[in-house]
Order: C-alpha cells, then structure tokens, then sequence
C-alpha cells in the first residue's frame, strides 16, 4: 500500500486500474468460480485479468452464445459466473439470453457487455440496455473503473437476491481508461455453493413449462422496479443552478459534470428498470430536463411515454461517444443565454494511420491474388482479413457479422446462377470466426452443391483480438496442450464439402497459392483451401533473415507495392510517357530489415527478381 494510500484509510489499498480490469477484481472479490468469454474489443481483458485469480476458471468459448451457456450452467450447478463479450457478441448469444429473462438462474449470474460506443473497432454502435428491457433482466451501468469495481460486487448480491442473471453494461471508454480506485482492503468472500435442485417446470423451457413462469417474472420485475427506485447506485449531484437538470447514463457523467458543473445531475447506474418515480421527483426540482445517454435515447423515450416533458435527443448527436462541448452547446440552446462555459481547446490532429495488415501476415499472398482475379466477388468476414477491403488490395466487396461470409457468398452465387459472363465467388474467413459462426454456412454450402471457393484462413490464433488461443491451434487458455487440436480438412469434409475439393495451401508460395485458386475457382461446386501459416505474432511463427532490393534488377514496377506490406519502403517515384503515349507511375523501393519477416510474398510477387536474401533468388511469380 502506498503511503498517500494510508493517509487517506488505513482500510484502503489505491490501485491504477482499467474498468476490465476492475470488473475483474470486484468479480473475484464477489466469490467468482467460473468466467467464460469470446474475446472481442473492448470487453477481452476482463477474462484475460481474471486468469491472474487462481481460485477463477477461466475459458475462452468458441462464441459468445456458448460462453453463456457455460456460465449459466455454472450459476444452475450453484457457484457464481461471469459471462462477457461485446455489444455485437450479445446478439449471438441472444436465444439463450431471452430464455433467461424466464427462467433466471441459480447463483449469482453476471453478463459484462461492453458496447462499443464510437465504432472504434466494430461494425456498428449498438445500445446492449434494449438487450435489458427485451428479454427483461435487470442492468446496470458503470460510470469509471471505480464502479465498475463496486457495481461487479453488487450485481452477484442483486442477481442472487431476485435469482437472475444481471446485465453489467460498460462502453470502450470506461473498459479502457484508467483511474484510482480505491480498494478495502478485505479479503475474497467466496460464498457456500447453493444447492442444485431438479426443477423441470424451470430449467426446461418448453411450452408446457414457460407460461407458469410469466407470474413469477411479473412479481420479480415489481420487485426489481421497487429496488430500482431505492438503489445507492442512482446517485444524485443536487447542483446550485436548477434551470436545468441532467438525468444521464453513467459513461456520460464526468463529461456533463465537466460541461455544467452546477447543474443537478442525476446519474442512473441501475438504469433498468427505469426508476421514474424518482427521476419524476429529481425533474420537480429544475426548470428543463435533458437526457443524456449513450448511444440510443432508451430513458428519453421511457420518460416521454411516462408524462414527464424532458429534452434529448433533437440537441444531441444520434450516434459516438457524448462530449463536454456536446452538452454545453445543448444548455445553451434551452437555457439561450450563452452563458455556458467555453470551448476547451483542440488538440493537434494527429496525422493518419491507415489500417494495413502487419509485416509478414500470411493474408497479404490471400490478398495479392485476390486482387487480381478478374471480376470476382469476395465476400468477407469479421477479423484481420477484414482490413483486404482497405488499400492497396481493395479485394473484398463485403463484409456484414461474424461467419456470415460464407451465407452471403452462397447468396451470391445463387443470384448470379445463368448471368454471363459467369462471375467467381470467394468467401474469406478465419479459424476463429469459422468456429465461431462459420461452420453453418459451410454446411450450407456444401448441402445445396453451390459454386463458391472458400478461403479458410488458420493462422492458429484469435489474432484480431490479441492472439488469444482457440480450438484449432491445440493449446488451452494458459498456453498448455489443450484436450484436442480441430483438423480442418477432416472438419470441412465432415461439413459434406468433397475431399478432393480440400487443399492445404502455403499462402507465402505464391506461385502454388495462385494455381490452387484458379484451379478450384474453375470447377463447379463448393470447395476449400485452408492457408497453413501462422499469425506473426503467435508463437508457431518463425522469423528469417530480411530481404533486401537489388538496386540494378529494379525496374520500379510497383509489383511489390501490391502486396502491401509495410516493411516496403518508397525511396523514389517517377512518371514515365511509353511510347504508346500511355503514362506510367513508377516506384523504387527499399526494405526496412528491423521490420522484414523474411516471408518471400514480395520477392515471388517481383517478376525480375530483384528481391531475394543475400544468398538466394527467388522464384518469379507467374504471368
């Protein structure tokens, strides 16, 4: 403990903490036993702290629906779980999640979803409290790392206490950003299991059973309104200028308390189901009400339809993260005085990072070739293949959720059946997401005989988020042997995709990975090439010596350039008039040696071979 930790509280640890990591902690502190995840931006860490607690099994699934079910069966079995994921994964864990909303649990149950508010890494921005209301489980929200920590503790007491699982909801910014948080300094209460008892009328959840459970779930939710209205964690900033007040979600709070430090705010930690009885006395005490939430206007809505004159939305932005300057340009319209704090400056712009894949990525041969294929349609996938949409490629013309590649492809294909000229169709995806999601798409393709040629990309890690560990790569959460290693080519074959059509393929041979590809494309039906070569930043991979450019061979021809990897530097560029009268951009280009893998993909994409190591000349590519 720190000595400015003791002046404060001799009870009082002061630790620098994420709001994943403090979920973690006030997990563990709550007598966690079982914690199960898919790991995904920005809720991945909390799993990964929770791994530190020895006394915590931990796992990742293969997705987010089963991770639930995992930690449900735990909470039924009597110990407290803990299930996370992000706001997307809760759609894909949805049909077990609203079965929940009638059957609760046994054991504490908590759902930590981080949202993803401001699209910094997912397909869209959605708002995880309609989960909430929808299947009509309690939520609650964290303001900082600091509830996080407490709200962790307290949701394991609520969800016992109405036996039901209860939804923790966190946004990037709180799951990411670190504070103080104060920590007593009191040891870990794991509880005494509670007793598993065979109930069918509950834990199976057929028609017969489901209807007796509406009684129960209307006196639960009577209750949780009740508590709702009570809880410490709705906690209220009285404010010395009430002309207007702020009811807001808790990711929003310091910014409005930053925008309008005197106003009245009134922060909804326990934010479903809505306490208006108390928000309709809060709103008593000022001239205007405004909400301010994060992303969806969910209380606005709930107040409106409740009778209370409240302002929102039509002052505020309809999607990203709320800022001080948001909320002060709001105030300023109701209250029309101007007489809002100003404007706090801007930082410098920093100068842009376009997205590309890493140096070395056994993806960027994938996409080299898929580049060129002459009017392929290729249908993407959720992962670091997603970023084959993005320059110098632009090989990828859609991308929707995680394992939809392969539906959207068969769709695809299905659609262009008697079009001329006949268009190929490649579906992308990898290990992790075909596991995940994909499996049933490829069943599906295979079943109905459709023409598309899929790439089952097996860089043995869930790279995308960290390299966390899965089933195809044979090791289990900490490293070790797990219990068994997925085989791929015997796991699409099971999937009825026909042997012959299964290929291993080293997608750094260049020249082999392009034959395959436009064999397969050729034959009609379903087929597979599964790429063998590992993520850069696993442990399978193995790096060699950098290549270098000969200055003499290299005619700047860009070639190299179309592999887009970012140890290829260009030193010069030229513009040349042919004397066909057509201009030609020209590049010249050396390789950085602290970032070269020594993969080969540039050096079999040069038709000169003008890159090779010092002791060895490629094989040129094929015209």
């Amino acid at each position: 403990m720190t000595a400015l930790a003791h002046a404060l509280s001799p009870a009082v640890d002061l630790q620098l903490l994420s709001g994943n990591e403090a979920v973690a902690l006030g997990a563990w502190r709550a007598g966690l036993v079982l914690a199960a995840g898919y790991p995904g931006t920005p809720s991945t860490e909390i799993i990964e702290t929770l791994a530190r607690y020895p006394e915590v099994t931990t796992q990742w699934s293969t997705n987010e629906k089963v991770a639930l079910e995992v930690a449900l069966g735990a909470s039924i079995a009597g110990r407290r779980a803990l299930c996370t994921m992000k706001h997307v994964g809760l759609n894909v864990a949805s049909d077990t999640l609203m079965s929940l909303g009638l059957t609760g649990c046994n054991a504490g149950l908590v759902i930590a979803v981080a949202d993803d508010v401001g699209f910094s890494s997912s397909q869209n921005e959605q708002d995880s409290r309609y989960w909430g209301r929808f299947a009509q489980l309690p939520v609650l929200e964290a303001a900082d790392a600091q509830a996080a920590f407490e709200l962790a503790q307290a949701a394991f007491e609520l969800s016992e206490r109405h036996q039901v699982p209860v939804i923790l909801r966190l946004t990037t910014r709180v799951c990411h950003v670190k504070r103080t948080v104060r920590v007593p300094e009191a040891p870990r209460r794991e509880p005494a299991p509670m007793p598993y008892a065979k109930d069918a009328a509950r834990w199976i959840v057929t028609p017969n059973h489901v209807g007796g459970r509406l009684a129960a779930r209307t006196k639960r939710n009577a209750a949780l309104r009740r508590e709702a209205e009570a809880a410490p964690w709705n906690r209220t900033d009285p404010g010395s200028d009430t002309r207007l007040g702020l009811v807001v979600t808790p990711a929003v709070y310091h910014a409005a308390r930053e925008a309008l430090p005197e106003a009245p705010i009134l922060s909804l930690d326990f934010s479903w189901p809505l306490p208006v009885e108390r928000i309709r006395a809060f709103a008593a005490g000022v001239e205007t009400l405004l909400v301010v939430e994060e992303v969806e206007p969910l209380v606005e809505t709930e107040l409106r339809a409740a009778g209370l004159r409240v302002e929102g939305r039509p002052l505020l932005p309809v999607s990203g993260e709320r800022s001080a300057a948001e909320i002060r340009r709001a105030a300023a319209l109701l209250l029309g005085d101007g007489a809002t704090a100003p404007e706090p400056a801007h930082a410098t712009a920093v100068f842009p990072r376009p997205p590309t894949l890493c140096t070395g990525c056994p993806y960027l041969g994938v996409y080299f070739w898929l580049s060129r294929i002459s009017g392929a349609i290729v249908s993407g996938d959720i992962g670091c293949y997603t970023l084959g949409a993005c320059g110098p490629w632009n090989a990828i013309d859609t991308v929707f959720s995680m394992g939809a590649s392969l539906g959207v492809a068969g769709g695809i294909a299905r659609g262009l059946e008697g079009t001329t000229p006949k268009r190929p169709v490649v579906a992308v995806i990898g290990d992790s997401t075909f596991l995940h999601s994909g499996m049933q798409g490829l069943a599906d393709l295979a079943y109905h005989g459709t023409n598309v040629t899929v790439l089952l990309l097996d860089n043995r890690a869930t790279a995308m988020t960290g390299g966390q560990n899965n089933p195809a790569n044979g090791r289990a959460f900490d490293g070790t042997p797990a219990g068994s290693r997925i085989d791929f080519p015997k796991l699409v074959e099971a999937l009825g995709v026909k042997r012959e059509r299964i290929r291993r393929i080293d997608p750094y041979d260049l020249p082999a990975f392009s034959r395959a590809l436009r064999e397969e494309i050729r034959v009609e039906g379903p087929s597979v090439l599964v790429t063998t070569r590992p993520c850069v930043f696993s442990g399978d991979f193995e790096r060699s010596a950098p290549l270098r450019v000969d200055d003499a061979a290299c005619n700047g021809c860009t070639s190299c350039l179309d592999v887009g990897c970012p140890a290829i530097l260009v030193t010069r560029r030229e513009t040349q008039r042919r004397a066909t009268g057509k201009s030609v951009d020209l590049a010249w280009v050396k390789i950085d040696p602290l970032m070269c893998t020594g993969c080969e993909v540039c050096a079999k994409a040069c038709a000169r071979g003008a890159i090779a190591r010092p002791d060895a000349r490629p094989e040129p590519v094929p015209a």
